[in-house]
């Protein structure tokens, strides 16, 4: 048996390239396992071998466990493991976690047993070349791979890598209506190796950006040398993916470069991502130019930006609108996606009628706020001003620039905007919102938001016992107006 153990260990450690320690490893666990299934109970065992003369000993082990610990009733098993006062019996230096070992006659495992043992030699074995080409594929974690379609199935494909090296690429990280066949040659992204209970498993996929971004740098030598950086990405993976790059050195033009001759470079990025249709924009520090350009086909008529919402409204003519948008919104959405921005996407009429409301709404604070006539609110609102707050603490040398506006004037409208700012903290108006909530009356709306509930959604936050404390409030009428104020909450899809 001795000989026989040193010889199955020598051949297997040839044959599949792994070191004679995995494979004493492996033969000492399928002992340990068919022994354990000849005695029919579920004992501990730990099998050693001599690794120069193949003769092997048996132990059998118990693990000594702590009575008064609170899972010991649902642990303990009586042929695994001893009390700490049983262990203190046979050693009064054993302690809670100690593993006591008893010599046990090594028996011949008959003839299943040697099948137990081959199955899980085999298996250890796996585990082993899986973890060795694990190791060798660690350093390649988030570059592009290229191999052999081996398998095909529902959940996913798996590439032959060469040298007894297989990567998995889960159905979730495909090009979506992609047709993959066996012995195809693919790329792909190896984004992970994932540990499981078969051991460490290399993961990749074609759907992420990154595959994109690694081919570019591949295909456009400019990129891989640092002379054109690749400044945001966004892709719907088979489709359409937008790139925004850009250069330092004034002689290149970076969006031909990336294209390439008549399109050959992108045109090969292109075929290796199922036909994606690839837009390459220039990138700008400007986030309006570079909405612009990231909207293209698309020309754009006119953009209006709101940076507290980190948004923009875009106008096109009405025979662009369609191609603004995409298909299913796909250029509008990578375009976002791109630049970071929010974008609302409309017509020239659209855009002029927002605009016209926007213009008087903005007229009518001013008008009502400032105590001014139609033409000098209007003239606030086309030099940019949407708030009391702007005219009221901008620099001054900023209205001066104003032609309609001289010294007085100026003065004057500062003067009456932080007049209103004060009047405002004083006596703090409802929101329209809450004005307009069913069951509110203007004056309890006033006396709510002198209160500090100024908006519907403030209003719901509110308790019934925080409301009653407001003047004039019942108990039911609180319950009514928190109810009302919720509505929304509960209608919202």
């Amino acid at each position: 048996m001795s000989r026989q153990i040193l010889d199955v260990a020598k051949a297997v450690s040839c044959e599949m390239q792994v070191s004679d320690d995995v494979i004493f490893e492996a033969i000492e666990a399928a002992l340990e396992s068919a022994i354990r299934k000849r005695h029919f109970k579920d004992i501990d065992v730990k099998v050693r071998i001599d690794r120069k003369t193949g003769d092997y000993k048996t132990y059998r082990c118990w693990t000594v466990l702590d009575e008064k610990q609170p899972d010991f009733q649902e642990i303990f098993n009586a042929d695994r493991h001893l009390t700490l006062l049983q262990a203190k019996e046979k050693d009064e230096a054993l302690k809670v976690g100690d593993v006591i070992e008893e010599l046990m006659a090594s028996e011949d495992i008959g003839r299943i047993g040697v099948q137990t043992a081959k199955q899980v030699i085999l298996q250890k074995v796996r585990e082993a070349k899986r973890a060795q080409v694990a190791n060798a594929y660690r350093d390649k974690v988030g570059q592009l791979i290229h191999g052999v379609v081996k398998r095909v199935a529902r959940e996913g494909i798996a590439l032959d890598l060469g040298d007894n090296a297989e990567v998995f690429i889960p159905r979730s990280e495909m090009i979506p209506g992609e047709m993959v066949h066996v012995n195809d040659r693919l790329r792909a992204y190896l984004s992970e190796i994932k540990t499981d209970s078969r051991g460490p498993q290399l993961m990749a996929s074609r759907s992420r950006e990154e595959v994109l971004k690694e081919l570019l740098t591949i295909e456009v030598p400019e990129i891989g040398d640092g002379v054109i950086e690749i400044k945001a990405l966004a892709r719907d993976p088979g489709l359409r993916s937008k790139v925004s790059v850009k250069t330092n050195d004034g002689r290149i033009d970076p969006i031909g470069a990336c294209v390439g001759m008549r399109g050959s470079r992108i045109q090969v990025i292109s075929n290796e991502l199922n036909g994606e249709r690839i837009d390459i924009i220039l990138w700008d520090d400007n986030p309006a130019q570079l909405v612009i350009n990231a909207m293209t086909p698309a020309e754009v008529a006119s953009i209006v930006m709101d940076e507290d919402s980190h948004t923009m409204d875009i106008a096109v003519e009405e025979s662009q609108l369609s191609q603004a948008i995409g298909r299913n919104g796909q250029n509008v959405r990578l375009a976002s996606q791109l630049t970071g921005w929010k974008l609302n996407v409309m017509s020239l009429q659209d855009a002029e009628n927002k605009q016209q409301v926007e213009t008087e709404k903005f007229q009518q604070l001013f008008m009502e706020k400032l105590d001014v006539d139609a033409e000098v609110a209007l003239i606030l609102v086309r030099e940019g001003f949407t708030s009391i707050e702007e005219i009221a603490y901008i620099p001054k040398q900023e209205l001066l620039n104003v032609a309609e506006f001289d010294d007085g004037i100026i003065e004057a409208l500062r003067q009456r905007a932080k007049t209103a700012l004060e009047n405002e903290k004083n006596h703090p108006s409802p929101a329209e919102d809450l004005l307009n909530l069913a069951g509110m009356n203007r004056e309890l709306a006033y006396t709510l938001a002198a209160a500090g509930i100024k908006t519907r959604e403030e209003l719901a936050e509110q308790s019934v016992d925080e409301l009653i404390e407001v003047k004039g409030v019942t108990t039911e009428r609180a319950r009514e107006l928190i109810m009302a104020a919720r509505a929304h909450w509960f209608n919202e899809e």
